[in-house]
C-alpha cells in the first residue's frame, strides 16, 4: 500500500456539463443524492484520467489510488497501512450510492476503471488503524472516528433527531438537517447526503451550501477596504437602520443551493448617491442571512415540517446582529453554543464513540452547552417590513441570474 499514490485534484466543469447535456442528472441524483457539479470528486477523477495520461495509466494498472481528504490523512497517519473512508465522506464523491456502497453504474458513467482504486467504506466510528512512522506523534495511537466537515458539525451540534438542523457560518454557509433513516430526495435543489454510518446503519441529511458567507465580509475588507477587520462589521452595521431597498447578493463564486447557478456573479442592488459604507456592510451581512433563509425554506418544504430551532456555529456566528437577523428571517429561534468550533467537537465525539468512551449518541448530547438563544421578532411592524425585504431579495437574486444569462 505504501507504494501507491493517493490522488485528489481539482477539475473544471467539462465532465459535469457533458453528463447534464446527456440528460443524466436526474438518474445521478436518484443514485447519489448529488447534483452534477465540479464541486464533487468523481468528475475530478474522470477529468484527470482524460487529461493526464500518467494518472490514467497508474489508475488503470492499480499503481495509484484515489480518496477524499480523510482517506489521504488516514493513509499518511498510519504509514500507508490503512486505506479507508466512511459514508459521510464517500457520499460526496458522486461514486457512492445512497445505500452506502461504491456504485458500479457511477464508476462506468465517469469512466473510472475499478472499484479497487477506491477506499473501503467503514463505519464513521470504527477502528481505522493506529499511528505509525510519524515524527510528531508516537506509534500506536488509535484512530477511531472520521466524519465529513459539515456532518461533523451536525454531530458536534448534537443534531441526532429527525428535523434537527445546524448552519455553519464560515467562508461559506452550510446548512444540514437530519432526516433520520430516510434519504429524502430534495425537490428544491438541495443535496441528499449521508450524515454518518454507525453499526451498519446509515443516518441521512439534507444539505444546502452557500458558497459565500463570511467571505463576503472578507471581500469588503480586502478588496473594497470598507473595514480593517472582519469583526468590525457588527459595530458598523449596528450604526444604521436596514435600508429597505439595498441588497447584496454575494454570488462571488456563483450561487449554490437551491439555485446552483455557477455563472451568477455578486452584485449590490439599490445603491444611491447617499448610500453609506455602514449601509453596505449591513446589506452584506443581510445577504448572508437571506441565503440561509432560502435554504431553510427549501429544507422545511422537502421534509414537510417546520424548523423548531436552528443551531449555529462558525466564525460569523459570533456576529449578534447577523444571528438576530437570521432568527427574524426564518421565524425560528437561533441557538448558538458556547463552543462554536463544532466541526472539531463532532469529530472528537465520534472518536470517543469509536474507542468506547461513549456507547451511543444519546450519551453525547451533554457535550453541547448553549451560549445564547436568539428569538425571532414578534413586533408586527417589523414583521411587515421583513416581508417586503424578503420580496426584494427574491427580485435581487432574479436580477443576478438574469444578468448571468446575457
Amino acid at each position: 500500500m505504501q507504494s501507491k499514490i493517493p490522488c485528489c485534484y481539482r477539475t473544471h466543469k467539462s465532465k459535469s456539463e457533458e453528463l447534464k447535456l446527456k440528460g443524466l442528472e436526474h438518474d445521478v441524483r436518484i443514485k447519489t443524492g448529488l447534483v452534477l457539479d465540479p464541486y464533487f470528486s468523481g468528475t475530478k477523477i474522470s477529468w484527470l484520467m482524460k487529461n493526464n495520461p500518467q494518472v490514467k495509466e497508474k489508475l488503470t494498472n492499480g499503481s495509484a489510488i484515489c480518496g477524499t481528504i480523510d482517506t489521504y490523512l488516514l493513509h499518511r497517519l498510519t504509514g500507508g497501512l490503512s486505506f479507508a473512508t466512511e459514508p459521510s465522506n464517500a457520499s460526496r464523491t458522486l461514486l457512492m450510492n445512497l445505500k452506502g456502497h461504491w456504485d458500479r453504474d457511477m464508476l462506468d458513467l465517469l469512466e473510472i476503471p475499478s472499484q479497487s482504486i477506491l477506499p473501503e467504506i467503514r463505519s464513521s466510528a470504527d477502528r481505522f488503524g493506529v499511528t505509525k512512522g510519524l515524527d510528531f506523534l508516537p506509534d500506536g495511537i488509535p484512530i477511531t472516528g472520521m466524519l465529513g466537515d459539515q456532518q461533523a458539525a451536525l454531530a458536534g451540534q448534537t443534531c441526532f433527531g429527525v428535523g434537527e438542523a445546524k448552519c455553519t457560518y464560515g467562508t461559506g454557509a452550510f446548512l444540514l438537517m437530519n432526516t433520520g433513516k430516510e434519504s429524502v430526495l430534495s425537490k428544491s435543489g438541495l443535496l441528499t447526503t449521508v450524515a454518518w454510518g454507525l453499526k451498519g446503519e446509515l443516518t441521512y441529511a439534507l444539505e444546502g451550501s452557500c458558497f459565500i458567507a463570511g467571505a463576503a465580509i472578507q471581500f469588503l475588507r480586502d478588496q473594497l477596504k470598507f473595514l480593517a477587520k472582519s469583526d468590525e462589521s457588527e459595530a458598523m452595521a449596528s450604526q444604521v437602520e436596514a435600508s429597505p431597498n439595498l441588497y447584496f447578493v454575494p454570488a462571488l463564486s456563483g450561487l449554490g443551493a437551491p439555485y446552483w447557478d455557477p455563472k451568477a456573479r455578486g452584485a449590490f442592488l439599490g445603491l444611491h448617491r447617499g448610500s453609506t459604507t455602514n449601509e453596505i456592510v449591513r446589506a452584506s451581512l443581510e445577504g448572508i442571512g437571506f441565503q440561509v433563509m432560502d435554504l431553510t425554506r427549501s429544507m422545511t418544504g422537502d421534509l414537510g415540517r417546520a424548523l423548531s430551532v436552528l443551531r449555529v456555529d462558525g466564525g460569523a456566528a459570533k456576529n449578534n446582529l447577523l444571528m438576530q437577523f437570521q432568527a427574524d428571517l426564518i421565524e425560528a429561534p437561533v441557538d448558538r453554543p458556547a463552543n462554536i468550533e463544532t466541526t472539531a467537537m463532532g469529530a472528537a465525539l465520534f472518536s470517543a464513540l469509536g474507542v468506547g468512551i461513549f456507547s451511543d449518541l444519546d450519551q453525547l448530547k451533554s457535550a453541547r452547552v448553549q451560549d445564547r438563544l436568539f428569538s425571532p421578532c414578534s413586533n408586527l411592524t417589523e414583521k411587515a417590513s421583513l416581508i417586503l425585504k424578503k420580496k426584494g431579495w427574491a427580485k435581487a437574486v432574479q436580477a443576478v441570474q438574469l444578468f448571468a444569462k446575457e
